[in-house]
């Protein structure tokens, strides 16, 4: 996709896919690693391996649902907020496409039997 060669914040996070993973997660509140790997058809173990660096580092912070692992922003770490802020104001510097799909969240199935 059009976005890979647009390295807003990776000069600061030394990757790509910490850049990815930290949009995603400011966009979405929440998200695992094979969803964001998904979404910007990124390599899954660089993803894992970032989101496993950024927990580690107290950034994001994970639990389990299910049998998935799913990360969100460490409510205990310092700068949260500004992180955040950071990120979303990063955003005005991507192609609208990619915010437009990032802020998209997909609502729960239709019921079976539902007409459209």
């Amino acid at each position: 996709m059009q976005w890979y060669n647009l390295p807003v914040l990776q000069p600061i996070l030394r990757t790509r896919e910490a850049e990815w993973i930290l949009l995603f997660i400011a966009a979405r509140g929440s998200g695992y690693a094979q969803e964001i790997a998904d979404f910007f058809e990124a390599n899954l173990r660089s993803v894992q391996r970032q989101l496993e660096r950024l927990e580690a580092g107290g950034v994001l912070a994970s639990r389990l649902v299910g049998r998935t692992r799913v990360f969100a922003f460490n409510p205990r770490y310092p700068f949260r907020e500004q992180l955040v802020a950071l990120v979303n104001e990063a955003k005005r510097f991507y192609p609208s496409e990619l915010v437009e799909r990032l802020d998209y969240e997909r609502q729960r199935p239709r019921r079976a039997g539902k007409p459209l």
